[in-house]
């Protein structure tokens, strides 16, 4: 399924099954996630080159050899620029992102480079496995960057929040919906969070921490809002609206706002083997290879519980 230009209807093409470089692996598809920042790819709210085929939370097995493995975000780095020397290759001034600026897993095949493909924990089927690859990634990613306080809110309770609100152990989870959304309040409330309301109201304590997965910059404000002195807001969408202005009073108190940006192959490996042990339990919706835009205008329209997930056809 191809995106030829920002907002249109992706268009089912058939081409010749790609031939992997050095390093390189050909994977099937057995499962590709989709993910907010799919949305982002179509809508053209980020721009990369085009024609490209969208996708990058892939389970597959490698040609040849039937070796099971996942393709995230995170698809090459340069190695040798000062973020990649100093160990921080998600800030890589050269990288390649999957789905984005290489070709992804709304397809049949994808390659993929070897050193960034990640071992897929045996418990989990193609499927489930496939929203961890990324909304679990970023999700673990911010968790991280959120510090240790146990009072944390997520703000936009999609496929990232309904998973890191299980690996968020030890922590008392508090979920922000869009208004009036009970559905999702209460898909959040079976999955242990401590509370569930709307975004603009307040939580039943001060958070330590919030992490905004919403791409609503007005978002924000609000979250500082609710954090105690020294609290973090982490901003972990790849986009996001603008953020409105508001009184430095409400960031004074050590309070803090940072992003995060991609993740790195340690992330990876250290998120799938902890989802595994909580365990981790994804919620998906699968839809076939075909019908990709009709399951991108429910993720938009806020009508996916927990994940959507595509599946080629014969998969």
């Amino acid at each position: 399924m191809q995106l030829d230009r920002p907002g249109e209807r992706l268009r089912m093409v058939e081409r010749p099954i790609p031939t992997p470089g050095p390093g390189e692996l050909l994977i099937e598809v057995a499962a590709c996630g989709i993910c907010r920042t799919d949305l982002h790819v179509v809508d053209g709210d980020i721009e990369g080159p085009l024609p490209i085929v969208p996708g990058h939370e892939i389970v597959g097995r490698v040609a040849g050899t039937g070796e099971r493995v996942g393709v995230p975000w995170l698809g090459r780095t340069c190695g040798h620029c000062p973020y990649c020397a100093a160990g921080r290759e998600n800030l890589c001034d050269h990288p390649l992102f999957t789905g984005f600026t290489r070709d992804g897993g709304f397809a049949s095949h994808v390659v993929a480079d070897a050193r960034f493909c990640l071992p897929i924990p045996d418990s989990y089927g193609d499927v489930a496995a496939a929203p961890l690859l990324c909304a679990g990634l970023i999700g673990w990613r911010a968790l991280k960057l959120a510090g240790e306080g146990e009072a944390l809110g997520l703000y936009g309770f999609g496929a990232a929040a309904h998973i890191l609100a299980q690996a968020a152990t030890g922590r008392r989870v508090h979920a922000f919906t869009r208004p009036g959304d009970g559905d999702a309040q209460a898909f959040a409330l079976s999955l242990g969070c401590a509370s569930a309301q709307d975004s603009g109201a307040a939580p039943p304590e001060e958070l330590d921490a919030a992490i905004i997965f919403a791409p609503v910059g007005a978002l924000v404000p609000e979250a500082l809002r609710r954090v105690r002195k020294g609290g973090r807001v982490v901003c972990a969408g790849i986009h996001m609206s603008d953020v409105p202005g508001f009184p430095y009073a409400d960031l004074w108190g050590e309070r803090s706002i940072l992003s995060v940006a991609n993740l790195t192959r340690d992330d990876g490996i250290e998120f799938l083997e902890t989802a595994a042990k909580v365990p981790v339990r994804t919620q998906t919706i699968v839809f076939p290879l075909a019908r990709a835009n009709e399951a991108l205008d429910l993720l938009r329209a806020g009508g996916i519980e927990g994940a959507a997930v595509l599946v080629p056809e014969g998969g």
